[in-house]
C-alpha cells in the first residue's frame, strides 16, 4: 500500500438526506481520485470513508462542510483512520 495515502471517516449532520449528498459526494471523489463509501444512517447523518493522497482527501472533507446545493450541515466529524486500501468509490445503501 501506498505509504503516502491517508484515510478519513467522516460523519455529516444537519439536513443531508434527501438532498443528493451521497451523489455530490461519489461524483467529486470520483473525479479527485478519492476512493471509498458513503452512506446514509438510521441518524439522519451521512457517513464516508475517505482515502486518497492528503491534498485529494483534505479537499473532500471540505466540501463535506458545505455539502451540495439544498444541504444544511450542523457539524462534521471527521476521525483519521489508517488505509485499507479502496479501489474506487460507491454508494452503500
Amino acid at each position: 500500500m501506498d505509504a503516502s495515502l491517508i484515510r478519513r471517516r467522516v460523519v455529516v449532520q444537519g439536513v443531508v438526506q434527501g438532498v443528493g449528498f451521497r451523489y455530490s459526494l461519489s461524483r467529486l471523489a470520483g473525479s479527485s481520485g478519492v476512493a471509498g463509501w458513503v452512506r446514509n444512517r438510521r441518524d439522519g447523518t451521512v457517513e464516508a470513508v475517505l482515502e486518497g493522497t492528503p491534498d485529494a482527501v483534505d479537499a473532500v472533507v471540505e466540501w463535506c462542510r458545505r455539502g451540495p446545493r439544498g444541504a444544511v450541515i450542523d457539524d462534521v466529524f471527521v476521525r483519521a483512520e489508517e488505509p485499507e486500501g479502496h479501489a474506487g468509490f460507491r454508494i452503500e445503501r
